[in-house]
């Protein structure tokens, strides 16, 4: 999930499984498969560095060994 902000500087957690895509309009809008829509204050560029930097993170927790904790 990455954080954006609303046009009206509400934060919000944007669940990236549900994004259909993104587009600059000039604002940007963000649509989802339920066919519903947000617009935000990030550029285009930033959400697409923000998505980048979130699977990579994602990339490298899952290349991490499990621990297992036995009681």
């Amino acid at each position: 999930m990455i954080m954006v902000t609303k046009l009206n500087n509400q934060k919000i957690l944007l669940n990236l499984e549900t994004v259909k895509y993104i587009e600059a309009v000039p604002d940007t809008l963000i649509f989802f498969t339920n066919g519903e829509s947000v617009m935000v204050l990030e550029s285009l560029e930033s959400l697409s560095d923000a998505v980048l930097s979130y699977q990579a993170t994602v990339f490298k927790r899952s290349q991490e060994p499990v621990q297992v904790l036995i009681p």
